[in-house]
């Protein structure tokens, strides 16, 4: 049984992502970058990070990765909040814009997703990336597929 499963089943997937963060538990994915969720509401998701050395790639900047992990998870959960108790969803296409470095002088980054139209089979997304200053950092496109259970 996934984490989503043991925190919610039953319910439709707003309650399900409420759910989630009230009980103060993270999927993996969020544990080693240090991610937190911090918002939901019906079609809006938002996520926040501190990239440090821990995210480095090889030539001395936060990873393209982290990110995109951020972009893809409040791109997600902004179509996740509208899904019945019965719907589920994958991500079918991401695409990403990196429009300047991300390095552990960053600070604290947030990424706000939404949900732009959400169909029988497909749902449509975006997220920014900004800094606290709202300075953009990344930005995202999201086609998700979505199925029943």
């Amino acid at each position: 049984m996934n984490l989503m499963d043991e925190v919610a089943s039953g319910l439709d997937g707003l309650s399900q992502l409420r759910t989630l963060m009230a009980s103060g538990r993270k999927p993996g994915i969020m544990v080693s970058p240090g991610l937190d969720f911090v918002e939901i509401e019906a079609g809006k998701a938002v996520f926040t990070g501190t990239p440090g050395e821990h995210a480095y790639n090889p030539i001395g900047a936060v990873h393209g990765g982290y990110a995109a992990t951020l972009l893809d998870s409040a791109c997600r959960c902004a179509v996740h909040s509208r899904l019945t108790a019965t719907q589920a969803h994958t991500t079918l296409e991401l695409k990403i814009a990196y429009h300047r470095p991300i390095t552990k002088d960053t600070g604290l980054v947030r990424a706000e997703g939404v949900m732009l139209s959400f169909g029988r089979r497909v749902a449509f997304a975006e997220a920014k990336l900004t800094d606290t200053q709202g300075k953009l950092y990344a930005s995202a496109t999201s086609t998700l597929l979505v199925f029943e259970r």
